[in-house]
C-alpha cells in the first residue's frame, strides 16, 4: 500500500492539495475516459475517482508491484 501512496504523491507533485490542477492527472483521465483534459474540473476528477475506484485500486496495487520490482533489480545490478 505504501507504493500506491508513493505513486499518488509523485503523480500530484505541485498540486497535492488540488490534484485536478495536475496536468499529469488530467492527461491520465483524458487517456482513460476520453474527456478532454482542458475541460476537466475538480468535480470531474472526484466523479472519475468514485466511478473507477475498483480499477484505480488495482492500478495502484500494480504500480506498487512494478516499483518494488524495479528497486529490487536496481539493487541486484
Amino acid at each position: 500500500m505504501l507504493e500506491a501512496i508513493r505513486f499518488l504523491w509523485n503523480a500530484t507533485r505541485g498540486h497535492r492539495l488540488a490534484p485536478w490542477r495536475s496536468d499529469y492527472v488530467k492527461w491520465r483521465i483524458e487517456t482513460y475516459s476520453g474527456q478532454k483534459a482542458e475541460l476537466i474540473r475538480a468535480a470531474d476528477v472526484w466523479r472519475f475517482v468514485w466511478v473507477t475506484r475498483g480499477e484505480m485500486f488495482q492500478f495502484l496495487m500494480w504500480t506498487g508491484k512494478i516499483g518494488k520490482l524495479a528497486r529490487e533489480r536496481q539493487k541486484s545490478a
